[in-house]
């Protein structure tokens, strides 16, 4: 970890640098990078200790959004590295990894803390939650020469350096950033992060082969939001039709058993693309999945309740309207617990905690309402009923 003075622009300077430096850089990745960035003419030497301020033979080429990756690789297999993008809070960083996964790759992270002085670390992902991103740990093998990071104007660098047994070749990388500055070295969650095959040998850039982001972050929210849909909107709604229309007929019947049977195949849905989520990503997230599993199992025995549904004349009526209803309760609520605790592992922002918040306390406040509404409608009829039986009595004792 090395401590470097952090460069200051003003602000105006700073916002159209950092606008220029991102057109540059995206417009060169469109083009497949074969024109050479400007910025790969920076001198190094002024603000990067030996070995990166002087790369030999150093290949330049813009991978991501402002990210732009300078190494140099010798004979030996020793490759130094110097990844730069435009900063201006939080951390930034690259990792490498065996499959293209998030999970089980070792990072290089770098910021530049409070007081302006530059942290680096390596850090190993075990998991996607912070307590699971642990420092000081993974598989880069490092050389002597420290890591170092500074930051040059509106850019920060992070400088490293690894010793292979053979010749680095394709490689896939991940790169990630947050704005939020890490706390006591703990990382926060990131605010994008693509994967990208890098072939060290000949400079090349293969967005392909191993680029998952896009498609986990489509099946994250589908995920999310087919959960969403099926035990947070259309299941309690059906429950609530059940409790509240039953002076309806058979109206709050079939109601009930629609709005159920739409929520049952939403949430198979959601199970069908997490499984195929975790597929992909691999996640250690037991609480999740198995809060997920027992929802769902909970599910399809109300489903098959249903279907074994005794006629209103049996004696074990009252005992499956009993457990039909307590169940469902339970369903219910541990399903919006997992549907919290999803949006909190998946990093969401407050567009979606504000959404289902939303979502909650609407249902919460119409089953106030409706369960007001109907102690008043009791107390009604009981009194109707009190004031009916004083008049008969009444008058069977005036004749």
């Amino acid at each position: 970890m090395e401590e470097c003075p952090k460069f200051l622009l003003s602000k105006s300077s700073f916002l159209l640098f950092s606008v220029l430096v991102t057109f540059i850089n995206s417009t060169l990745v469109a083009q497949g990078a074969d024109i050479e960035n400007p910025l790969c003419n920076t001198d190094l030497t002024s603000f990067l200790p030996f070995p990166y301020g002087t790369l030999p033979n150093m290949i330049c080429k813009p991978l991501w959004n402002s990210y732009l990756l300078r190494y140099s690789q010798s004979k030996n297999n020793e490759i130094t590295i110097v990844l730069s993008t435009i900063y201006t809070t939080g951390w930034v960083g690259i990792g490498f990894s065996k499959t293209g996964k998030m999970i089980n790759s070792s990072c290089i992270v770098g910021w530049m803390n409070l007081e302006g002085q530059g942290r680096i670390k390596q850090y190993h992902i075990k998991g996607f939650t912070p307590s699971e991103i642990k420092p000081d740990q993974g598989e880069l093998p490092l050389t002597n020469s420290p890591p170092f990071v500074a930051l040059n104007g509106a850019t920060i660098y992070l400088a490293f350096q690894l010793q292979f047994n053979k010749t680095l070749k394709n490689q896939p990388i991940l790169l990630a950033f947050s704005t939020k500055t890490p706390h006591h070295h703990r990382l926060t969650v990131h605010d994008d992060k693509t994967t990208l095959n890098f072939d060290f040998s000949s400079g090349k850039t293969d967005y392909s082969r191993t680029d998952y982001s896009a498609s986990i972050f489509k099946d994250r929210r589908t995920h999310g939001t087919l959960a969403l849909l099926g035990w947070g909107l259309f299941l309690p709604i059906g429950a609530i039709l059940a409790r509240h229309l039953k002076h309806k007929d058979s109206l709050w019947y079939y109601l009930h058993v629609a709005f159920q049977f739409i929520g049952f195949l939403l949430g198979i849905g959601a199970v069908v693309v997490g499984i195929s989520l975790n597929n992909k990503m691999h996640a250690f997230i037991p609480a999740h999945k198995g809060i997920g599993i027992f929802v769902l199992v909970i599910t399809i025995l109300q489903v098959l309740a249903f279907i074994t549904r005794p006629s209103k004349d049996s004696k074990y009526r009252r005992y499956w309207n009993w457990y039909h209803n307590w169940v469902g309760r339970i369903c219910l609520f541990f399903g919006a617990v997992n549907i919290v605790m999803g949006i909190q592992i998946a990093g969401e922002g407050q567009s979606w905690k504000i959404g289902y918040g939303f979502l909650v306390g609407s249902i919460l406040v119409l089953v106030i309402v409706l369960e007001t509404l109907m102690r008043i409608r009791k107390v009604e009829e009981r009194e109707k009923l009190a004031a009916f039986s004083i008049h008969s009595i009444q008058q069977e004792i005036s004749l």
